[in-house]
């Protein structure tokens, strides 16, 4: 990382412009991913990452550079190059900088540079055993240990100095079950934001375990009926439907751009008055969590939607400017290479107070979707299209048979209003989201739901 000195000229170069803001963000990351088939060791790549992006502003525009080049002569031409293209000026702003020091709320017990290849080989034989080991119909496990460590450095010419490191870890199983001609997969993948340590809780033979129990279901499915039909979304991963149909319509990625369905409704009802959302950045060791944004703010905890009603979006700085509003500390980048922008944390619909039965009663016919899996969305009409990996038919109030090749196909502003019951069964799990700023780890989340009305599509003839 640059030292203090050479930021403060940086930065008071950057700002003899026309330019009103200047920020420096630097980045040293070493990733590695072990894969591993029927518990052998198959392939390790380690990656080193390492560069700096520099922006400046000038009112509601920016511009952007990055360089993997550390260097005072390129890091100036980079800088000359900005200041060109946002116009200069003579005189030179002298940016003085002062180092914010604050207490790590995501700490790291055990380091996996320091834990040797046979250990960290041996949490994917773990799961790899555990899911052969639950039925003989498994018959090909693959297992992949992803680790991160992320150092970053943000200063800006407010004179803010903060840095960051991120460490995170996740165990992927994906076992295959096969009876006669049938092939089917089951997975599990869960993660956070801590060292190994993770793994002496969610332990490898657990998620061995459920991705063997994901598949041999889905070898009894039946094909799915389709229609509109109630469906109860169970915890978890369920809440990708709410990431996705929802949350990223109140980024202001979005909003600002007036391409969203929630632009202009804050304050007004959007969902029905069970549902209360949030966005955490602050809860401890979580997958999407971090100490400071990508612009160098303190997380926050955004309640979004409080009892139906729309509390908040999701702001950057950038797009705060634009919609005149204050940033939210929602910045955030895969990585140098990328201008940051308004992006989700852990992001979750509260605990409500149905049980887990309550949410079946009265249902004459409905889908039970244990897993979702992945989909699409368009923000700006909330329009979505969502695979169910473990689904079950609903039959008079119980949960019958397991079906195959369902989907969720719906808006998103229409689902919020259409939840009639939210369980007290909070849980998150863990994904990658994709948006203008790359790829970011986020946890997604909610307590088991159920929706009133939403088109299912099926497979099976009627």
């Amino acid at each position: 990382m640059l030292e203090k000195n050479k930021l403060e000229k940086y930065l008071s170069r950057c700002m003899a412009s026309e330019a009103d803001f200047a920020e420096i963000y630097e980045e040293y990351e070493v990733s590695e991913i072990i894969s591993m088939l029927d518990e052998k060791v198959e392939d390790i790549n380690k990656t080193v990452l390492s560069g700096i992006g520099i922006r400046l502003y000038k009112g509601v525009e920016s511009v952007y550079a990055y360089s993997n080049e550390t260097e005072e002569e390129t890091l100036l031409a980079l800088i000359d190059d900005l200041r060109n293209s946002i116009g200069l000026k003579e005189e030179e702003e002298n940016v003085v900088l002062t180092r914010v020091e604050y207490e790590n709320n995501n700490p790291v017990k055990i380091d996996f540079e320091e834990t040797s290849l046979k250990d960290k080989s041996s949490l994917l034989e773990r799961a790899c055993l555990s899911a052969k080991r639950k039925d003989e119909r498994i018959v090909k496990v693959q297992a992949d240990l992803l680790n991160v460590k992320q150092n970053v450095q943000i200063s800006n010419s407010e004179g803010r100095l903060i840095s960051d490191e991120r460490v995170r870890t996740r165990l992927m199983v994906v076992a295959y079950g096969q009876e006669g001609n049938n092939l089917q997969s089951g997975a599990d993948r869960p993660g956070a934001g801590m060292g190994l340590e993770f793994y002496e809780t969610v332990t490898p033979e657990m998620a061995g375990e459920e991705a063997a129990r994901n598949a041999l279901v889905n070898l009894q499915a039946k094909d799915c009926p389709g229609g509109k039909m109630p469906v109860v979304i169970d915890n978890g991963f369920g809440g990708v439907i709410f990431h996705e149909a929802c949350g990223h319509a109140l980024e202001a990625t979005s909003v600002a751009r007036n391409m969203s369905v929630f632009c202009g409704k804050l304050g007004k009802q959007i969902a029905n008055t069970c549902v209360t959302a949030v966005d955490d950045g602050t809860i401890p060791n979580a997958w999407g969590s971090q100490n400071i944004d990508d612009e160098g703010n303190f997380q926050k905890r955004r309640v979004l939607i409080e009892n139906g009603i729309l509390k908040s979006y999701l702001i950057d700085r950038l797009n705060g400017r634009r919609m005149n509003m204050e940033s939210t500390s929602s910045s955030r980048r895969q990585s140098y290479r990328f201008e940051p922008t308004s992006r989700m944390t852990n992001t979750f619909i509260c605990e409500g107070n149905s049980s887990f039965d309550e949410l079946f009663e009265g249902i004459e016919k409905g889908l039970y979707a244990k897993k979702m899996g992945g989909g699409s969305v368009n923000p700006q009409t909330g329009e979505f299209n969502f695979a169910v990996n473990e689904g079950y038919m609903i039959e008079n109030g119980k949960i019958t048979y397991p079906v195959k090749g369902a989907s969720l196909i719906g808006n998103g502003a229409e689902i919020l209003m259409n939840i009639e019951k939210v369980c007290n069964n909070l849980e998150r799990g863990q994904g990658m989201c994709g948006s203008l700023s790359g790829s970011i780890p986020t946890d997604v989340g909610q307590p088991a739901i159920l929706v009133s009305s939403i088109t299912v599509g099926g497979t099976a003839n009627e």
